[in-house]
């Protein structure tokens, strides 16, 4: 005989179905609902082609573009403030803002205070001036020691060779000599020397003594590296008596007004080696300081220092101004990140990823390639 079913019991399952479905219900929209991702404060100041600020307050530029796409593969969201530079360098160092992203190089003095991303581009500091107009050119050129010194070598190889032809050949070889007095010999002895060092050797035969032809000989070798080696230092001397007078490195600077930017490690080398220096806000004033001649010369990153004068002379300013071909200590640039951040080992995984894909390199070639 069946045991009759208890009023509870035949309330149980239905009562456990709605209990379940309930939640079910309430669960379903919060396991829907996407993840909101975590936003971090970046720092940022204006350093073309790195970091380009437009009018209407966003930015562009090499760093920026490195960023954005870093930061989506991190799968964070962030809002960029712009500071100045030394302001920037204290916010990180104080927490107040997560990441520094510019053309930040990394040094030691800045590991101190904070954390640096792995390395995404490396440069030189380098110098910039302003070319002479063609008079203070020519004076220049007239007055350059190096010059002075290549025309005096000249002209005394040039007197010494053609005496020793003078001596073995005007007695018997009336061809190299036009006319018959001793002064007018000596005369074409030394042009005759003139063009050797200048122009290379004479014919073999056209000397009668032996001596002359073996030195003939000599010279042929001897003026074929020679004519090269003043070819290349006169043109040398050329070019740098056009653009920059006497400064060919650093060491050039003690003596003469300088330029760098405020906090930059430009001002900081040259704080570290005694060169006293003007100090300005930013590169425009840098390079307007430079126009105006305040200083002689003005130092920053050789990245930076090309970009700013080919793109202000694409827009018809600073016509005269010149980075100079003598690059010194290198620089690396990297995202500055707040002391001990939990983004830092994610950051640079992803800046590792994002270096190695074809739109860096695009990036790259699209900034800073020749057009």
């Amino acid at each position: 005989m069946a045991r009759p079913v208890k009023p509870t019991s035949r309330l149980f399952f239905p009562l456990t179905l709605f209990f379940l479905l309930t939640q079910c219900f309430w669960t379903l929209p919060a396991a829907a609902a996407p993840a909101v991702k975590p936003t971090v404060l970046v720092g940022t100041y204006d350093c073309p082609p790195f970091v380009i600020k437009h009018p209407d307050g966003t930015f562009s530029g090499l760093s920026i573009f490195l960023w954005e796409q870093v930061a989506k593969e991190m799968g964070i969201q962030y809002e960029i403030q712009e500071y100045e530079l030394k302001t920037l360098l204290d916010k990180i160092a104080d927490k107040e803002i997560n990441f520094g992203v510019s053309c930040l190089s990394i040094t030691p003095e800045r590991e101190l205070r904070f954390d640096f991303s792995h390395s995404f581009y490396e440069t030189h500091l380098a110098i910039a001036v302003k070319q002479k107009n063609y008079l203070s050119a020519v004076t220049g050129l007239l007055t350059n020691k190096q010059l002075l010194s290549v025309l005096g070598f000249i002209f005394i190889a040039a007197s010494l060779v053609g005496m020793v032809y003078y001596l073995l050949e005007h007695r018997v070889n009336d061809k190299l000599y036009s006319m018959p007095s001793r002064r007018a010999k000596l005369i074409e002895g030394f042009i005759l020397g003139l063009l050797f060092i200048t122009k290379g050797p004479f014919n073999y035969f056209e000397f009668k003594t032996l001596t002359g032809r073996v030195i003939t000989v000599i010279l042929a070798i001897a003026t074929t590296l020679f004519i090269a080696s003043i070819t290349a230092l006169l043109a040398s001397t050329f070019t740098l008596g056009l653009l920059s007078s006497e400064i060919k490195g650093p060491n050039d600077l003690a003596n003469i007004p300088v330029g760098a930017k405020t906090a930059s490690t430009s001002s900081t080398y040259l704080s570290n080696r005694g060169i006293v220096h003007r100090l300005y806000r930013d590169n425009r004033q840098l390079l307007e300081a430079l126009e105006l001649q305040d200083v002689d010369a003005v130092v920053a990153d050789n990245a930076v220092l090309m970009y700013l004068v080919k793109k202000a002379k694409e827009n018809g300013e600073f016509q005269q101004l010149t980075v100079l071909p003598y690059p010194f200590e290198k620089q690396n640039y990297g995202f500055a990140i707040e002391d001990k951040s939990p983004y830092t080992e994610s950051l640079n995984r992803a800046l590792l990823k994002v270096r190695r894909t074809p739109v860096w390199r695009q990036a790259l070639h699209e900034y800073f390639a020749e057009k």
